[in-house]
């Protein structure tokens, strides 16, 4: 790209510097004339400073910025560049026209080419779910490991169905502006381990507190996408024993008492009515979720369960669900309150006995 047209793009951004700071460095926030943030990075603090009026150019523009701790300086290309971690200046124009809604210089030439085979996946659909999950890292040492381990799961055996991402989209609705907060991504799939969709949480970068359990402080810190009807996150393979319930963490932390016991997380009360059943299922745990939406998904789940032949088993928390017991009543209390309501024949199978 020329000089001049990498100029016009950094000016075009500097117009619209604070929406650049809202999307790019969205953990950082307004204080006066100038967007606060730890660094071009995106990191929490308040090191770095960028201007969000001013002139087009010379001293005090718009758009510049400058880390008081590093003593880095730059535009909002730069900040583009190191926020999404990009090498290649192409990806970083490119990046920045997609945000100011511009075609591409080559636009013309890609028009009288044949259709790309990657074209651009359907927001919320299989596919990106699938581009999503690819993306992103395995959970060990990163803040979703940390999160489950706040919430007091230590059980993460048999979770490679969960990854990592440390920027991932979310947009509060429809005309609200896109930010970026690191979250846990879990794969949704089919009994041959087909991705089918992708579930969200997104985290708080701060650490865990008793009013959030970990999760990024936003409106709705948990969204799926893509093709969820039947599907689940499983943890282990369903033979003829499985155990079902709504959520990621409830699941989890029942699999620390219950640790051989294949589970799947429907995500949702209105998914765990639908599951569906492997052919080998011949019995089913339940998970109940102590409230209404929980107790309609049970008697859904129980009927369809016997219609086909499969004993179907309700497991209740002694709280409000599978994960406050775990984290206010201790390991111990929930391995005896799930060890009274299991199957004799399981107890051996399925528990993990002191020595």
């Amino acid at each position: 790209m020329a000089r001049d047209d990498a100029s016009e793009l950094a000016r075009r951004l500097a117009r619209d510097a604070e929406a650049v700071c809202r999307h790019y460095l969205s953990n950082g926030r307004r204080q006066g004339r100038y967007w606060t943030v730890g660094d071009v990075r995106n990191t929490h603090g308040r090191s770095m400073f960028v201007r969000l009026s001013g002139p087009e150019s010379g001293p005090g523009a718009a758009g510049h910025w400058r880390d008081a701790a590093s003593a880095e300086h730059g535009d909002l290309l730069d900040v583009i560049r190191e926020s999404c971690g990009f090498t290649h200046f192409r990806d970083v124009a490119n990046e920045a026209r997609r945000f100011l809604s511009l075609p591409r210089p080559e636009l013309e030439v890609e028009l009288n080419r044949p259709p790309s085979r990657k074209s651009p996946a359907p927001l919320g659909s299989p596919e990106a779910a699938r581009r999503l999950f690819g993306v992103s890292r395995p959970i060990a040492g990163t803040l979703a490991e940390t999160y489950l381990r706040n919430r007091g799961i230590t059980a993460l055996h048999e979770t490679g169905c969960l990854r990592f991402h440390p920027r991932c989209y979310y947009r509060p609705d429809d005309h609200g502006p896109t930010e970026t907060w690191p979250a846990m991504i879990a794969a949704v799939t089919d009994f041959s381990g087909h991705l089918t969709g992708a579930h969200r949480t997104w985290l708080d970068p701060g650490g865990f507190s008793e009013t959030s359990l970990g999760k990024a402080l936003i409106d709705t810190p948990k969204r799926a996408m893509g093709d969820l009807l039947g599907h689940a996150v499983r943890f282990g393979v369903a033979g003829e024993v499985m155990a079902a319930g709504e959520g990621i963490e409830t699941m989890l932390s029942l699999r620390c008492a219950l640790p051989t016991m294949p589970m799947v997380a429907a995500l949702s009360a209105a998914h765990l009515s639908a599951i569906l059943f492997p052919d080998t299922l011949r019995r089913l745990y339940i998970a109940r979720d102590d409230d209404p939406a929980g107790d309609g998904a049970m008697t859904a789940l129980i009927d369809r369960a016997q219609a086909v032949g499969i004993e179907a088993i309700v497991i209740s928390p002694r709280l409000g669900d599978f994960n406050e017991d775990l984290r206010l009543l201790g390991f111990d209390a929930l391995r005896a309150t799930s060890r009274v309501q299991i199957a004799v024949q399981d107890v051996a199978r399925f528990v993990e006995l002191e020595a």
